[in-house]
């Protein structure tokens, strides 16, 4: 299958094995509305490639992804209709991932923050590097958790760790997010590239069909949950992105201060 090219986007092709680099490396991968189309994009047209069973998620640059760029959220701010363009995007990626059957892999060194972190936590298997660094700090620029993360931190970590790092945004390392099974497992940063190359031509090369129907019960329950959930927190962080506090926070990053909040 012949995929169209991408901007931001780059795709090899090891047989029946699909990398994805995220490849933006100049701004850490930030997803932007360009970028976040393309990402939609390309997990549709992956799930209907027939040489296509396997698919690595990697960001270039040393870096996965430092999460939604700050300017276009910004842009979307008190915009209520390109907004909610923007929201659909995410609401629409969050159901494509777990519809998709085929396995995802994350590779992960460097950041993985917000919008970054769930498209990590999204995959159904994450090696990382005892460094990397994982967060989903919505919160910190006046945000919902509202692409992801309300469904998946709960559902990997349980309710009371997942409310502690999702309602103050803080961060874990590679091995910490491993030892309470955010992650599958962090790996040396030498022997990254061969475990994730490893375990993708392991499960190219097992039952193609038993593993991915195997993936859909498993997230069957998870599909369930989420129907409520994304819906929920979606609303909630378009309600957000009208706000003067998510203005103000976004100005204030852009700018490198410390934003400060008033609850408007």
């Amino acid at each position: 299958m012949e995929h169209p090219a991408y901007r931001h986007l780059e795709l090899t092709r090891d047989g029946k094995v699909t990398t994805v680099t995220l490849n933006r490396p100049e701004v850490r991968n930030a997803i932007g509305e360009e970028l976040h189309q393309e990402i939609n994009d390309v997990f549709r047209a992956l799930d209907a490639d027939d040489e296509c069973d396997v698919v690595i998620l990697t960001g270039a640059g040393g870096f996965f992804c430092g999460g939604g760029d700050l300017q276009w959220v910004l842009a979307m701010n008190g915009d209520p209709v390109y907004s909610a363009a923007g929201i659909k995007m995410g609401r629409d990626l969050q159901h494509t991932m777990l519809h998709l059957e085929k396995p995802v892999i994350a590779k992960v060194r460097g950041a993985a923050i917000g919008l970054g972190c769930t498209l990590a936590v999204f995959c159904d298997m994450v090696f990382a590097t005892p460094d990397a660094v994982f967060s989903d700090p919505h919160v910190n620029v006046g945000l919902v958790a509202g692409d992801g993360g309300a469904v998946m931190w709960p559902h990997l970590i349980g309710y009371a760790r997942a409310k502690r790092y999702l309602l103050t945004g803080d961060s874990l390392r590679g091995s910490e997010a491993a030892e309470i099974g955010l992650i599958t497992e962090a790996v040396p940063d030498e022997d990254l590239d061969t475990v994730v190359e490893e375990m993708a031509g392991r499960l190219a090369a097992g039952a193609t069909n038993a593993i991915k129907w195997t993936k859909a019960s498993i997230n069957a329950s998870l599909r369930a949950i989420a129907g409520v959930v994304v819906d929920l927190s979606s609303q909630f962080e378009h309600a957000t992105l009208m706000t003067n506090d998510n203005r103000r926070a976004c100005e204030a990053f852009l700018a490198k201060e410390r934003p400060v909040f008033d609850g408007t």
